[in-house]
């Protein structure tokens, strides 16, 4: 693979320490609770109205908050401590339990009704419809146990999971490999800025940019957040300046690019993405979505895209399309983007990453100080967690061959995430190969003669630790001891499950999910639903949906075109990022996200880094994350004002 100038800029940001701590005490534990029941319930409410949490505000609320507690009482934050709020913040803002909202959803949906599955979803999803819990709009009711008590135990498999085989990951193609993972040092880098600026000789420019940015996203979601949400308390319909999710489109522009989905989205916090994110990757995805905007009428005229017809809205062109073309398409896609990782690594064995490898010794003497597990335990906690998943497996889906859960865990799973864990090391680049599962659960329902859905909900053992790997390289790169990690795991697991469950008990009895209440859910999840159950489809019966859907023609014309197009690319000398952009962009896109980003990408790269150098790459992930506190602050806001009123108002007088 050529040595790549953009991904050399991110390599260099920042150097591993020689000094570690643990920077777990008091304040992380109050910081857990405060994130838990503060920040989460905001998060959960903003995902539902526009699609997007605050995770990023509510990481650096809690810094602030805690910095200046912190300085007035004569004391300050470590690099480490700060890092460990951080990191809780995003433990914390997972919140489990709103996955129920979705299943909720999925059992009484439209789509589950119109393709015959609503009988088939399995009881320890989601009650059937017409239980009383489903009426009341209550997770506290016995037909919910049995779902809870699942979540409760895969999330428990899961925490513990999260350090063996990623961890086992890192020590190879970081202690042992020396792979530089370019795209660690821009999480970690986020993280130090505060850091940094809570020492006295630090109010220089990280504050500055952090306070524009900031001030930038309380300005905006006042709004795009809050005022929606404070006048749809007062009048009977909401104040929208700006439309949520997007401006429509489709309908004006269907003459001139006919089964074209075309919209607007005017969330500012995709212009700073757009700066963020690597450029060339940026300009890729445009150049493929631009080729998707060409390709579309051609094939719209042939008679591909057959069920688009006039009238119809961005979901209904996406899911005619992607029923018609797309899903086939981009499976293509997908299997030619994990061939070329593959090919990278095998070429990389041999190229100039081979000769920075060290001794195999490293993996038994890491870095003192560093709070390494010892590798052997790592790996017995990966066998530990995957047979805990096949158990689950088993005791679900008893008529399932079993031999496919261990093909799961113990060989495609180690394979796909060493292949990705090296492709993060070397280039900053996810792999996974698309519909293995989904292909797996097909083969179960036609040779072994398996059918029915239930094998779509179980907790298989099917994972790729790959980008774990990338979180183990940024808590190094902070100085942080894996130590101080373990012990905030331990105190953010019950916060998580109490917070989350209690919140999404509360916001689902303020108003059915979807609803008017919460735009972005009413939306989108219909689109999300049948496409999640039309692939459920292919276990029930031969000529379901899904094999009509499924075209094999059209699955090697995408693996042929994403190869071909990598080529190209590869041999004209263009930057990693901008083939695998090209080739990512290829399927079926929209651009109603994707303006704004790459507006914010070329002022970045054109006025920004022309105006202050190589130091904008530190100031603009320090930018987005004072646009994301801000914008958080003001759907926190909206959110209490939300919970407050609609609280009062259910109250007896």
């Amino acid at each position: 693979m050529n040595n790549d100038k953009e991904l050399q800029e991110y390599r260099d940001l920042l150097k591993a320490p020689d000094h570690f701590e643990e920077g777990f005490d008091w304040k992380t534990i109050v910081g857990a609770v405060f994130i838990g029941f503060l920040m989460m319930p905001g998060s959960m409410y903003l995902q539902l109205v526009i699609g997007q949490g605050i995770g990023p505000a509510a990481r650096w609320v809690t810094i602030i908050l805690f910095a200046e507690i912190a300085k007035r009482s004569y004391t300050e934050l470590k690099q480490q401590e700060i890092f460990l709020l951080y990191y809780m913040a995003g433990a914390a803002l997972a919140s489990p339990f709103s996955g129920l909202l979705w299943q909720q959803y999925l059992v009484q949906s439209d789509a589950a009704r119109m393709l015959g599955l609503t009988e088939f979803i399995p009881t320890w999803i989601a009650p059937q419809p017409g239980s009383e819990s489903l009426l009341q709009r209550t997770f506290f009711h016995r037909d919910w146990l049995i779902p809870i008590l699942l979540l409760i135990g895969s999330q428990i498999v899961q925490r513990i999971d999260h350090f063996g085989l990623g961890y086992a990951l890192y020590r190879i193609t970081s202690d042992v490999e020396k792979l530089p993972f370019p795209m660690a040092p821009v999480g970690a880098l986020g993280t130090m800025a505060l850091a940094e600026s809570t020492e006295e000789k630090a109010a220089s420019w990280k504050w500055r940019v952090f306070s524009i940015g900031g001030v930038i996203g309380l300005a905006f979601g006042s709004i795009y957040v809050l005022l929606p949400a404070v006048s749809g308390l007062i009048f009977t319909e909401p104040i929208r300046l700006i439309p949520i999710p997007w401006i429509e489109l489709t309908p004006y522009t269907e003459k001139i690019l006919p089964a074209v989905a075309t919209g607007i989205q005017f969330d500012l916090g995709l212009f700073f993405i757009g700066m963020v994110l690597p450029f060339w990757a940026v300009i890729g995805g445009l150049i493929g979505i631009i080729i998707t905007f060409a390709a579309n009428p051609v094939l719209f005229e042939h008679g591909i895209l057959h069920r688009w017809h006039p009238g119809m809205e961005t979901v209904e062109t996406v899911f005619a399309n992607n029923f018609d073309f797309y899903m086939s398409f981009s499976i293509g896609l997908g299997l030619a983007i994990g061939i070329i990782g593959i090919c990278s690594v095998v070429s990389s064995f041999r190229g100039e990453h081979a000769k920075s490898r060290s001794s195999w010794s490293n993996l038994f003497t890491p870095p003192e100080g560093r709070g390494d597990i010892n590798f052997w335990f790592s790996i017995a906690i990966y066998l530990f967690s995957t047979l805990a998943y096949v158990g689950m497996c088993l005791f679900l889906v008893p008529n399932f061959p079993w031999i496919f859960f261990l093909l799961y865990g113990f060989i495609y799973t180690p394979i796909i995430s060493y292949i990705s864990a090296r492709m993060e090391g070397i280039a900053g680049q996810f792999v996974s190969l698309p519909l293995v599962r989904e292909a797996s659960f097909i083969a179960g329902a036609k040779f072994f003669g398996y059918q029915g859905i239930e094998i779509w909900y179980a907790p298989i053992p099917i994972h790729n630790y790959g980008e774990a790997t990338v979180h183990f390289r940024e808590i190094e790169l902070t100085g942080t001891s894996i130590r101080g990690i373990i012990k905030a795991e331990l105190v953010v697991f019950p916060v998580v499950m109490i917070a989350s469950l209690l919140f999404s008990q509360f916001i689902w009895q303020l108003a059915p999910i979807p609803s008017s209440n919460y735009p972005y859910a009413q939306e989108l999840w219909h689109l999300q639903a049948l496409n999640t159950l039309l692939m459920q489809t292919s276990t029930l019966d031969g000529n379901s949906l899904f094999f009509q859907a499924l075209s094999g023609t059209v699955i090697f014309s995408g693996i042929g075109l994403g190869l071909v197009l990598y080529g190209i690319l590869n041999i004209l000398g263009l930057p990693i990022m901008l083939i695998y952009g090209v080739v990512r962009g290829l399927g079926q896109s929209t651009p109603h996200a994707f303006i704004l980003e790459v507006i914010g990408a070329l002022i970045g790269r054109y006025f920004f880094q022309k105006k202050y150098g190589t130091m904008w790459r530190q100031y603009a992930p320090v930018l987005l994350a004072g646009f994301s506190c801000g914008m958080g602050l003001t759907g926190m806001f909206a959110m209490g004002c939300t919970l407050i009123l609609k609280s009062l108002g259910k109250m007896a007088y």
